[in-house]
């Protein structure tokens, strides 16, 4: 298992054990197939948590059945009423990352957990009727967007070489080997990666 899903698997196991309401904004976990446009066997492991806890789904649009219709810049909860928020390759899809994450930082309780995905270096990836692409998030950026939380851990998503050649369609998803090269040639943790995996307490 790679570093960058290692630091998922631990950070949303802990997310399913500690918090009760938990809402995924885009359904990005894709654990449910009734709420959500695609479905991963990858996160199959996830339902048993998502089963024990009062794991909603949101979504801005009714199309794929999500749970609550909203729209991320103006959550419909109240301030400091959600024990976690899961918002996995969402925020380079919305009009306004920086409002976005105003709201989810405006609806978490204190010692909230939010659990983040974003892309950096990585293919351009709208979907015709549903969203756009509008952003990239460097480290800087990253930082800087989850700048008012007590406790943010980022950890990027794969090393220099195999982000290099996931930006091929040919490569992409396949570059075991190239991981390995980028660990051999200590390139893990270049800010020449694919995106990051974020981890925030409130």
């Amino acid at each position: 298992m790679s570093t960058w899903d290692r630091f998922a698997r631990e950070k949303l196991t802990k997310i399913f054990n500690e918090k009760k309401l938990i809402i995924d904004i885009g359904g990005g976990l894709r654990v449910d197939d009734k709420k959500n446009n695609r479905f991963s066997k990858d996160n199959i492991w996830l339902k048993d948590y998502t089963s024990k806890v009062d794991y909603k789904v949101l979504d801005k649009v009714a199309d794929y059945h999500p749970d609550i219709i909203a729209d991320i810049h103006k959550l419909p909860m109240a301030d400091n009423s959600v024990d976690a928020i899961i918002c996995i390759a969402v925020l380079e899809h919305v009009e306004e990352p920086q409002k976005a994450m105003a709201e989810i930082y405006r609806v978490l309780k204190p010692g909230g957990y939010c659990f983040i995905y974003v892309p950096f270096l990585f293919y351009y990836h709208p979907m015709k009727g549903y969203y756009k692409d509008f952003y990239r998030f460097t480290y800087d950026g990253v930082e800087y967007l989850t700048r008012h939380f007590k406790n943010v851990e980022i950890q990027n998503v794969r090393g220099a070489l195999a982000t290099v050649f996931n930006l091929l369609p040919f490569f992409s998803k396949k570059t075991g080997v190239l991981e390995w090269l980028d660990k051999i040639l200590k390139k893990q943790a270049s800010k020449q990666t694919s995106g990051y995996n974020i981890f925030c307490v409130k």
